[in-house]
Order: C-alpha cells, then sequence, then structure tokens
C-alpha cells in the first residue's frame, strides 16, 4: 500500500518510547487507537480513545525496554475508519514504512484497540509485522484474512463488550486459522473499555509483546494456540 498522506490538511503523529541508552533497538511496538466508523475531525492526543492507549504503551516499554524494543504510539490523522478510504489503515502503513525506514531488520509487533484492532489486522501483511495482538477489534462480516498468513494473532475480547461484537471476532478467529496455525483467542468478563479488568488486560498484552520479541512465545499462549476450535477460541484470559 503507497503512502496515500495528503500534502495538505492535518498530519499522523508518533510518540515514541526507546530503550536505555546504549541499547540497540531489535524491536518495534506499535500501538493503534481506537477511533469511528466515519469522521473527518482531525485526531487529537486529548482523544479518549488515543489517552486510552498511553498506559498500554507505557506497559509496553517497561515489559520491554530491556530486550531493546521501542514503542510507537500512532496517533491518526482524522477520527473515522471513513470507508473507502481507511484513513487509519494509510496512517498504520505510513508508521510501518517509517519503522523499516529507521530499522530495516527490527519485527514489529501491533497491538491495536478496537478500530486500532481492526486497522492492525489489515496491515498485517507488511513484511515488518510478525505478530498482531487485537483488543476487542472492530470486525465486519466482509473482513479480510488471506493477510494474516504465517503471522502470531493474539484477539483479546470482553464478553460484555457490546460496542464491538464478541461473536464477530470468535468468526473472524475461526477464519484466520485457516490461514495460519498461531492463532488465539481470549476471553474476559469485560465491556469495550478494558476497565474493569484492567490489569488482566495489562497482564495479556505485556506476555504477548515479550514473546514477540524475545521469540520465545508465552507457555499460556502457546497453549491456546494449539487449542481446538471452536471452542478453543473462547480461552478464559489468565
Amino acid at each position: 500500500m503507497p503512502d496515500a498522506h495528503p500534502a495538505t490538511g492535518p498530519l499522523a503523529a508518533l510518540r515514541t518510547w526507546s530503550p536505555p541508552t546504549g541499547t540497540p533497538v531489535r524491536a518495534v511496538v506499535l500501538v493503534l487507537p481506537g477511533g469511528r466508523a466515519r469522521s473527518r475531525q482531525p485526531a487529537s492526543t486529548r482523544n479518549l480513545a488515543y489517552r486510552r492507549m498511553v498506559p498500554i504503551a507505557r506497559a509496553i516499554h517497561r515489559a520491554t525496554r530491556a530486550e531493546g524494543a521501542e514503542t510507537w504510539l500512532l496517533r491518526y490523522r482524522v477520527r473515522g475508519w471513513n470507508e473507502p478510504d481507511l484513513d487509519p489503515v494509510q496512517d498504520a502503513w505510513w508508521a510501518l514504512e517509517g519503522i523499516r525506514a529507521r530499522y530495516p531488520n527490527a519485527p514489529v509487533t501491533l497491538v491495536g484497540h478496537s478500530m486500532g484492532g481492526r486497522t492492525a489486522l489489515r496491515v498485517a501483511d507488511h513484511e515488518s509485522v510478525h505478530t498482531i495482538c487485537a483488543l476487542a477489534p472492530w470486525i465486519e462480516d466482509d473482513e479480510p484474512h488471506t493477510q494474516l498468513a504465517d503471522r502470531d494473532v493474539v484477539i483479546v475480547h470482553g464478553t460484555a463488550d457490546h460496542t464491538t461484537s464478541p461473536k464477530a471476532s470468535h468468526r473472524y478467529a475461526l477464519t484466520a486459522r485457516e490461514v495460519s496455525p498461531r492463532v488465539c483467542r481470549f476471553e474476559l468478563p469485560d465491556g469495550h473499555a478494558m476497565l474493569r479488568h484492567a490489569p488482566t488486560w495489562t497482564t495479556l498484552i505485556r506476555r504477548t509483546v515479550v514473546g514477540a520479541v524475545t521469540g520465545e512465545v508465552d507457555p499460556e499462549i502457546a497453549q491456546a494456540m494449539r487449542a481446538p476450535t471452536p471452542d478453543g477460541l473462547r480461552t478464559i484470559a489468565p
């Protein structure tokens, strides 16, 4: 996908957390916030969807900085998905191209919530991406999945989510297993905002990204990836 950023208008931006001085960057985690189905309003760091991902990005940084991982948090140009333009997909691709230009050999882990989860799944075919962690992802019935081939995919969804559909993410996980054997899905009794059981969400995210950065998949995640379908894709979050 080419860089489709306009010459004028709002620009995407990145906030980064780097490993300690002297530690070479060997991996990058790109964090993708949620948004809206349609909105041309410029995105802001004051938006709740963005602010919700700041403590998650910080937790990722704390867990992976000693391993040489750099954490990037993307602020989109505009707040909406905006079919057929797919604005956050364009922005995520732009960020991935920036990562590849700076760190050509660094594997990338994507962590996205809601619309950001959908975005992470859409850009999984970028050559730098190895792992996708989709949190309460917004999934439609015609969501493509072939781009997930040979990727590690961890989906987490709250069973009390009334904003995005846990049933849709379960169907998507089943489909994703057709192209990658390394797909798992966790459930926990929480809503869309990931607040009631925030430590559980954060722990699972941390396990995912540490495994991706070190190349040693967390044992519980590996076990969930081996669990048989369909019920194996409803693993209770540890």
